[in-house]
């Protein structure tokens, strides 16, 4: 029967530490950011924070139009095992989206497919259901390896995987960096059938021989097109390279550039080439609305203003950058809206946190990169919030495509400026975009909405208090030359209360984990060198334990670290450093004179002690 099995990521979680709540200031609009934007050279884990989501859950099977989303076909149509059957059923599954109706025939055929179709059409269930009925139960040895760019989208992959083989004998282990390797390494040790993970920590454990693929019927590669531009070319190469040739290669992309067909034609053998519809395709009942910024907003504050206009639903916000995610986070968790982050300088437990509750439909804004977000199938997105345009037009409608989703309507608001224009025109060209163009509320307009939102907060907290008693006070308040000043105070007390209380709620702060993950990060940096003039930690201290016990490397090829942080590193802002929130700007370090004084004043003493030495 079922042998579902504990993956060692659990284990591991069990025994991360958790992060300090913080004590920042969340009070009024004009609290600053700045320990969130702090410049982070050392990059936390790995491809991170992207929850996953290609499968055919309940968008697939949810009354809708056909098309991507419903074939008329049901699963037990096809030639697939009772055992599978059942487990399906019980995940709900029971019509074959058209990705899946078009795929699962040749993949149990054993065929090397190339497959393009749009998120949340149900492609794990695609190449999921050949590779469970390839693989042979029992075996306790990797016949099938299924590669992801992302740790979250390899969690949700596995996760898939043993709902549908639940009643057939497999176990599916899932490897990847952040976490440590000893469990991993005891589950292969116990055998295992399929292995999903990212390319750097997949291929760590091939030359720690701990991963021997030379029985391996069937190779998969999700999200293909994203894991080579992260820069995981090589180890995707040297992983199919350990595969037999004779092998099944299957492979889901969204695009298929160069790099994606130079794969294909060393690694593919006369593959199935099946192209549905793709996330830069028009996508109906979407609106499309542009905030132009002016020198009246920072943009934070432009953001902020907008959202009080729109009132939007549940929605994600894409930022460009890593700083820019932790500046919009921050910010608006200052205001009081319910805001959680997704980052790669995360803890792996905080963002598990962050994506359940998201999930869970607990959090109204949640704030990502678009690596974070690659594979992103949420329920019930009403909103796409772009915090600036990215440069490569595609990428805006692999963004909105998470709303609008089966015949629903989403709205995708955007802030633009001058620098926007190219991407713009490119959308409204050749992807046949028609924008709305709407114009930031006037500065009394948004100190209006502004008080009226925090009002509302007030008002909440009016039915669970008992307030009357305090009214004569107020009043003798308000007659005191101080009064407007104390009163300031009460409110900035509330509001500082109102946020405890929602973290009390939901148990999680994201915005104070990633503000005590950077200020860590920036210790370590200025810790680089001891008080006795050596590195800390030797050369280990920045390669995450530089050569393992076993000769290979723990960190220095796991490759799944960082992969985010350099793709989101792209051009700070789509305005003029001028028009920058203080929040956004780099934080002027007092540390540095300091530490420059240590070492003059250090260096005179080594020099009196080599002179004491020639002189004995």
């Amino acid at each position: 029967m079922t042998t579902s099995e504990k993956r060692p990521e659990e284990a591991a979680d069990a025994a991360e530490p958790t992060a300090t709540d913080a004590t920042d200031d969340a009070s009024t609009d004009t609290d600053s950011t700045d320990d969130v934007t702090e410049e982070v050279e050392a990059e936390a884990d790995a491809t991170a924070d992207a929850e996953t989501i290609d499968n055919s859950g309940d968008d697939a099977n949810d009354s809708g139009p056909r098309g991507d989303y419903a074939s008329g076909r049901r699963f037990s149509e096809f030639p697939v095992s009772a055992e599978l059957l059942k487990g399906l059923t019980e995940m709900g599954y029971t019509e074959a989206t058209s990705v899946q109706a078009e795929t699962i025939e040749p993949g149990l055929a054993g065929r090397d497919m190339v497959v393009r179709a749009k998120t949340g059409t149900g492609k794990t269930c695609a190449f999921g259901i050949p590779i469970i009925e390839r693989v042979t139960p029992g075996a306790r040895k990797p016949q099938a390896i299924v590669l992801s760019p992302t740790r979250e989208l390899a969690r949700q992959i596995a996760r898939e995987f043993d709902g549908m083989c639940k009643y057939k004998d497999l176990r599916v282990l899932t490897i990847y960096g952040g976490v440590g390797m000893g469990p991993q390494e005891q589950a292969l040790e116990e055998g295992v059938e399929i292995v999903v993970g990212t390319p750097g920590r997949v291929l760590d454990h091939i030359r720690r021989g701990n991963l021997d693929l030379s029985e391996a019927v069937v190779s998969c590669l999700d999200e293909a097109d994203e894991m080579l531009s992260m820069g995981f070319f090589q180890e995707v190469s040297k992983i199919l390279s350990k595969v037999p040739q004779e092998a099944q290669t299957l492979l889901f992309s969204a695009t298929v550039d160069e790099s994606v067909k130079k794969l294909v034609s060393k690694y593919l053998t006369d593959p199935v080439d099946i192209m549905l519809s793709t996330d830069t395709d028009h996508v109906e009942g979407i609106t499309h609305v542009i905030y132009e910024t002016d020198s009246n907003y920072h943009r934070a504050r432009a953001l902020m203003a907008v959202i009080d206009q729109e009132q939007p639903g549940t929605s994600i916000v894409f930022c460009n950058t890593r700083e820019d995610t932790g500046t919009v986070a921050s910010f608006l968790d200052r205001q009081g809206m319910d805001v959680q982050l997704i980052s790669g300088e995360l803890p792996q437990k905080k963002r598990e946190q962050v994506m359940a509750q998201v999930k869970a439909g607990t959090v109204q804004f949640m704030v990502a990169t678009d690596v974070a977000a690659r594979g992103i199938d949420i329920q019930d997105i009403t909103h796409v919030i772009n915090y600036s345009l990215p440069q490569d037009p595609a990428v805006y409608m692999h963004r909105i495509g998470r709303t609008g989703r089966i015949g629903r309507t989403g709205k995708a608001i955007s802030l633009i400026s001058s620098t926007s224009l190219a991407t713009l025109k490119v959308l409204e060209t050749q992807f046949k975009v028609e924008f709305e163009r709407k114009e930031l509320p006037n500065p009394e307009e948004a100190a209006r909405l502004r008080v009226n939102r925090q009002v509302e907060r007030i008002k909440k907290a009016m039915g669970t208090s008992a307030f009357e008693s305090y009214l004569g006070l107020v009043r003798a308040l308000k007659e005191r030359p101080d009064g407007d000043a104390l009163l300031a105070t009460v409110l900035r007390t509330f509001f500082l209360w109102d946020r405890e209380q929602r973290i009390k709620e939901t148990g999680l702060d994201s915005v104070a984990a990633l503000a005590e993950a950077r200020r860590g990060t920036g210790d370590e940096r200025d810790g680089g060198r001891g008080r006795k003039g050596g590195r800390s930690g030797g050369r280990d201290g920045g390669r995450d334990g530089g050569r393992d016990r076993k000769g290979g490397r723990s960190g220095g090829r796991d490759r799944d670290r960082g992969r985010d942080g350099d793709r989101d590193r792209k051009p700070r802002s789509d305005r003029p450093r001028s028009d920058r929130p203080r929040s956004e700007s780099r934080p002027q370090s007092d540390a540095k004179p300091a530490s420059a004084g240590a070492e003059s004043s250090g260096a005179p003493k080594r020099r009196r002690r080599r002179r004491k030495k020639s002189s004995d």
